[in-house]
């Protein structure tokens, strides 16, 4: 009888731990890059932040952003940033970026040009966050799409 009972036990809270443990029902979004600025001044680094909203009633930790940019449609660089943020349940979060672009890959001095032109670019990002929610990893995509004017 005692063994019956320690394994209904076991069993029940056993269910009741899996059941807290939900893992969130949408991804987080990214809303906005914004303050987007190019240095120019040593090597060429891209900064801006990043807008993400959590749409899930669980907060979490955003560990890690890992995310391909590229720049009317060549590759410009790679955020490959480990961080420690607080994710908050229903809510907005701004992450700072830093990119050090491939002027190689762009095409150094049509870059150039472009830029001091003025011109407008077609600024996609693509990738993977990787979120800690009650201790359970989890990967969210990221794809994304801006146009940016650049001046200096």
């Amino acid at each position: 009888m005692y063994k019956a009972t320690l394994k209904f036990l076991v069993v029940g809270l056993l269910v009741v731990l899996a059941s807290s443990c939900k893992t969130p029902k949408e991804d987080i979004v990214l809303r906005q890059i914004k303050d987007v600025v190019v240095d120019g001044t040593t090597a060429p680094m891209l900064k801006a932040q990043a807008i993400f909203f959590n749409p899930n009633p669980q907060h979490g930790k955003l560990k890690r952003i890992n995310v391909e940019i590229f720049v009317d449609g060549k590759k410009a660089g790679t955020v490959d940033q480990e961080l420690n943020t607080i994710i908050p349940a229903k809510g907005e979060f701004t992450v700072p970026l830093e990119v050090k672009l491939a002027m190689q890959e762009l095409g150094f001095l049509d870059t150039i040009f472009s830029v001091l032109g003025g011109k407008k670019f077609e600024v996609r990002y693509e990738g993977v966050l990787k979120v800690n929610y009650h201790g359970f990893p989890l990967r969210v995509p990221v794809k994304y799409k801006d146009e940016v004017r650049v001046r200096f």
